[in-house]
């Protein structure tokens, strides 16, 4: 996966198509809401999808396209409120990879789009796509189920995506160069305090000997990947310290509340900057000639407040320069 190359253009394309149509952008979702699919996760989504070599993996890895590729995942909580969340994201994903390949911050990104529900009780509780480069990565979003559901215990199956993530991802980026992947989980709630090997086992046909503790699987997961809890403020426990803190516990600076959550696309691009080494006014310079306003950026400002703090940053430079080739809107670093 993550061999063709992101153009801008061609999602506002399919972006405009649908709205002109009246249809939902969601069409996997959509379908399951009027029947004519069955309720259950997409094929191309199945956490228990195998790779040719009949692996449970989601592979990111270099190619001639790419030679320097980058991991970079988004897991959406798809409960309750919180599945407004992808249909905002879907509005700015330009603002996402615009940042990310127009203005160079990765040289060459892969992007992995993925859900979680409440494995206690919903039909789609584990939904994770590929790792792909290009346009197929609006695809994948396409096929999110928007399930809206939850168990409304304060608890959703966050800890299997972050198992997923950990156990079942291959990145060529840690492997040759060390660099960890990216990872982001926009949720309102808490984890379960362990992975379920049964859940494990049924959701994604993995086999573990015995539950992980939220905390060993936590330390698992950060050395592949720096991960970063996006909480909106539309959550549904923002004021309440039994699943407040013990999220704060867990990420520490890593966890950041966000005024709006349709500025998410713009905080995880910001994010990304920040990590990368460049400075908070290039980062929003280069946001706003893409179409962000002040607004958000002073929203997302604050959202990273304790973040930028207690990341160590070097001085980095963005040249804004899109060199066109072979007639799409790809950047190609010279």
């Amino acid at each position: 996966m993550g061999g063709s190359s992101y153009s801008s253009s061609v999602y506002s394309a399919r972006l405009s198509d649908v709205k002109a149509k009246g249809i939902d952008y969601f069409a996997h979702s959509a379908a399951i809401k009027s029947g004519k699919a069955e309720n259950k996760v997409h094929p191309d989504l199945d956490p228990a999808k195998v790779n040719k070599a009949g692996k449970i993996v989601r592979e990111s890895f270099d190619s001639d396209t790419h030679p320097q590729s980058r991991a970079v995942a988004v897991l959406f909580d798809v409960t309750g409120s919180m599945g407004m969340v992808p249909r905002q994201f879907v509005e700015n994903l330009n603002t996402l990879m615009g940042l990310l390949v127009k203005k160079g911050v990765l040289k060459s990104p892969h992007v992995l789009f993925g859900a979680v529900g409440d494995a206690t009780c919903d039909n789609v509780p584990l939904q994770i796509g590929q790792f792909e480069a290009g346009n197929e990565m609006d695809d994948v979003l396409s096929k999110i189920v928007l399930e809206r559901g939850g168990g409304g215990g304060k608890k959703e199956s966050y800890e299997l995506g972050m198992y997923f993530m950990a156990r079942h991802t291959d990145l060529d980026c840690f492997n040759k160069r060390g660099e960890k992947g990216l990872l982001f989980i926009a949720g309102d709630e808490m984890f379960y305090p362990k992975v379920s090997k049964t859940q494990v086992k049924n959701l994604i046909g993995a086999d573990l000997q015995d539950d992980i503790p939220i905390d060993v699987l936590f330390e698992e997961l950060q050395q592949k990947w720096e991960v970063v809890w996006i909480y909106p403020e539309q959550g549904s426990y923002l004021n309440d310290p039994t699943v407040i803190n013990p999220l704060k516990a867990l990420f520490k600076q890593n966890f950041v509340t966000l005024r709006e959550a349709k500025d998410v696309a713009t905080l995880i691009a910001k994010t990304i900057g920040l990590l990368e080494g460049y400075d908070e006014s290039i980062l929003d310079s280069s946001l706003k000639d893409l179409g962000i306003d002040d607004k958000a950026l002073r929203s997302t400002s604050t959202a990273l407040s304790t973040f930028k703090a207690s990341t160590a940053m070097v001085g980095g430079k963005i040249d804004g320069l899109v060199v066109k080739n072979d007639g799409h809107d790809a950047v190609v670093r010279l």
